[in-house]
């Protein structure tokens, strides 16, 4: 019999409806018991939407749908009070995005609500098929001690968790050396559909070199929209000290005079003359399976792995089964990472950050 998790959302943007989407996709997994809507007006057409009670205080949210944990997909400059809101309930709470849009307003969350540990960030880029199978061959060894982290793909907090998350999470104080460039380039996409603009425009490159220290660095590299923008592919290197892994090819010291040479291979099925419907199964390195698909028969698409493996590693967390998928204390550090680029850019002076009170020595 399955037990699901009782979560409840607020927020109905466009990040809030993949959490909503996939609970009710899911129902063996999640029961989605209630949303809050900060406009009376959105109340029945929400509810009629979704087939779920819906309610404009986050206080009433939680006293009458009594979830296990709520997601907080709101705006920056509000999320702050709906953190503080649920922390005082002693509801577990999943933000969607780090609590504050300034190293300031992220130290006051957390002076006010870190030592609680009730509030994880969703930040699934880690949990996305190809990066979650190139984290289990690192975790294994495949090439050694991790020492470097490149990333083209996404912006911000998003690159830095990738880079922390491959060297380790460190906390230790970093260096950051930022600078942008400005080119002309076709941006041929939007969200979610053909951009009907495709004339050039002046777009900015962000590059920066992060030295985490202890040996360990990142390379960060951004153009505008490029999450969208398929002109500009999508690029990772990890560097270890017997390989590296480039995008989905991996280089090795497998003896004393040997360097080998493997790929991770992504086993879709729906090709061809397979009938079982397109879908993602696994991905596989050296022969064997390194990461399977947990929703196979979903069909689902790889961000929609990524956030519900993290709604899924919430739920454990507040059951007490499973470690802590994404602590506001990793947020934290990532998202401070994130605006020394910025402050980087905008000085053009390197910009170290000091150790933080989130920082594990301190009790984080």
């Amino acid at each position: 019999m399955s037990n699901p998790v009782c979560i409840a959302v607020v927020g109905t943007g466009w990040r809030a409806r993949f959490y909503i989407r996939l609970a009710q996709a899911m129902p063996d997994k999640f029961e989605l018991v209630g949303i809050a809507v900060r406009r009376a007006e959105s109340v029945a057409a929400i509810s009629a939407e979704f087939n779920v009670k819906v309610f404009t205080s986050v206080t009433e949210l939680v006293s009458k749908t009594s979830p296990e944990y709520v997601v907080s997909s709101v705006p920056w400059a509000t999320n702050p009070d709906v953190l503080n809101t649920l922390v005082s309930l002693n509801i577990p709470v999943l933000s969607e995005t780090p609590p504050a849009p300034d190293a300031d307003q992220l130290r006051n969350p957390w002076s006010e609500v870190g030592d609680r540990n009730l509030v994880q960030v969703a930040e699934q880029y880690l949990l996305l098929p190809g990066h979650a199978a190139r984290l289990a061959a690192t975790a294994r060894g495949e090439i050694g001690t991790v020492t470097s982290v490149q990333v083209s793909s996404t912006h911000g907090y998003h690159a830095v968790s990738m880079m922390r998350g491959f060297l380790g999470d460190p906390y230790s104080p970093t260096t950051v050396n930022a600078s942008t460039f400005i080119a002309p380039l076709v941006d041929p996409l939007i969200r979610d559909a053909w951009n009907s603009d495709q004339s050039e425009k002046q777009a900015t490159t962000t590059i920066a070199t992060i030295d985490f220290g202890n040996g360990k660095s990142g390379l960060y590299d951004f153009t505008s929209n490029q999450w969208h923008n398929q002109l500009r592919s999508r690029r990772i290197l990890i560097r270890g000290s017997h390989g590296e892994i480039s995008n989905d090819e991996l280089i090795r010291l497998a003896s004393p005079t040997a360097i080998v040479k493997s790929h991770f291979n992504r086993y879709q099925v729906g090709h061809d003359l397979n009938l079982d419907g397109y879908d993602t199964e696994h991905i596989s390195l050296n022969g064997a399976v390194i990461w399977q698909n947990p929703y196979l028969g979903a069909r689902l698409m790889d961000e929609e792995i990524a956030i519900a493996s993290m709604m899924e590693k919430m739920g454990a967390w507040v059951r007490q089964s499973g470690p802590a998928p994404y602590p506001l204390a990793s947020a934290s550090q990532d998202h401070l990472i994130s605006l020394a680029i910025d402050d980087s850019v905008r000085t053009g002076m390197p910009v170290t950050t000091a150790t933080e009170a989130w920082a594990p020595q301190f009790g984080a």
